[in-house]
This record gives C-alpha cells, structure tokens and sequence, in this order.
C-alpha cells in the first residue's frame, strides 16, 4: 500500500517561500507520477505540478509557472515542492497525490490512485 506523507506547510507573509515535502513509501518500481494540488477554500481541487519518475519530466499550471518548483530526491522516495513568491490566493490545502503511469502532462487529480493527508498553508498580506 502506497502512503504519502506531506510536511512543511504553516504561516507565510505574501512574497514569502516555502518548500513542501512528500515522503512515499509502499511503491513499486515503473512508470510513476507525483503532483502537488491546491484546495482553496470553497474551490476544486487545482493541479499544480507534477515530476515523472522515468525521466524527471516536470510540468505546472500557469498559476504557478516561474514560482513553484518540483524536484525529487529518489534515494529518500520524496518529491519537494518549492514555492516562492507567495500570494494571498495561494491560500489552502496542499495535497501530494501518486499515481503508476507516466507523466506526459500536467495530470488531472482523477489520474492518481493515492493521495496525502494534506499540509495547510496561510498566506498573509
């Protein structure tokens, strides 16, 4: 069984970074996909970034193209989303979702079989 455990979320002033971290454990080797999502309050879950494990392939949506990037560490089985120049719309949940396919594109939530508990993150202005 895949579990994904997210940490590094908080309080952070607008303009400010943070880098946020996905530990799985449970997989399997192949094709594999991990993405960063965002649930605002009172909207859908948002695809942010996703890195495929084949080829370190990475895409972004455009809210946070330029901002965020997405690495991973494979000796430790964990993804990093590092964000920076924060906004007050960044407001939210953020979820690490895995999934066994390989990543071609920015991967709808529909897509992955297994998710994170979530990590909060509160822009101030």
């Amino acid at each position: 069984e895949v579990q994904l455990v997210e940490s590094g979320g908080g309080l952070v002033r607008a303009g400010g970074s943070l880098r946020l971290s996905c530990a799985a454990s449970g997989t399997n080797r192949g094709d594999r996909a991990i993405g960063w999502f965002r649930q605002a309050p009172g909207k859908e879950r948002e695809e942010l970034s996703c890195i495929g494990s084949s080829d370190g392939s990475t895409y972004y949506a455009d809210s946070v193209k330029g901002r965020d990037t997405i690495s991973s560490d494979n000796a430790k089985n964990t993804v990093y989303l590092q964000m920076n120049s924060f906004k007050p719309e960044d407001t939210g949940v953020y979820y690490c979702a895995f999934g066994y396919f390989a990543a071609t594109i920015l991967a709808p939530f529909r897509e992955y079989d297994y998710w994170g508990q979530g990590t909060q993150v509160t822009v101030s202005s």
